[in-house]
């Protein structure tokens, strides 16, 4: 009798869990939000810019890997602010996230 409580408590466990997480994806987990896609398209072309320089000679390896660091810690950034909002970020987040974007991106050859 009590594996079979176990075994119910567990599938309600499991149902509420999967329940939640779909609520929340409906919710509006919006990675193409204008001001998400906005930064996430800047952080894709300053990638593409470090490896071209890097292939060029403008930079050594360890400053890509520097600044790839730099842009994956904005992108973790931008993600965390996401998950607070509802999937959004506020245009003081995205301000402050296009200000660390151009620390970086001045920091690569030109």
């Amino acid at each position: 009798m009590s594996l079979k409580i176990f075994t119910a408590a567990s599938l309600l466990v499991l149902s509420v869990t999967a329940l939640s997480a779909s609520s929340a994806s409906a919710m509006g987990w919006r990675a193409s939000h204008p001001r998400r896609a906005e930064v996430n398209a800047r952080l894709n072309h300053q990638h593409r810019r470090i490896a071209t320089e890097r292939r060029e000679g403008e930079i050594t390896t360890a400053q890509a890997h520097d600044l790839h660091a730099q842009d994956r810690g904005i992108r973790a950034q931008e993600r965390f602010d996401a998950s607070n909002n509802g999937g959004r970020i506020t245009r003081a987040e995205d301000r402050s996230l296009n200000r660390q974007e151009n620390a970086v991106s001045h920091q690569i050859g030109h």
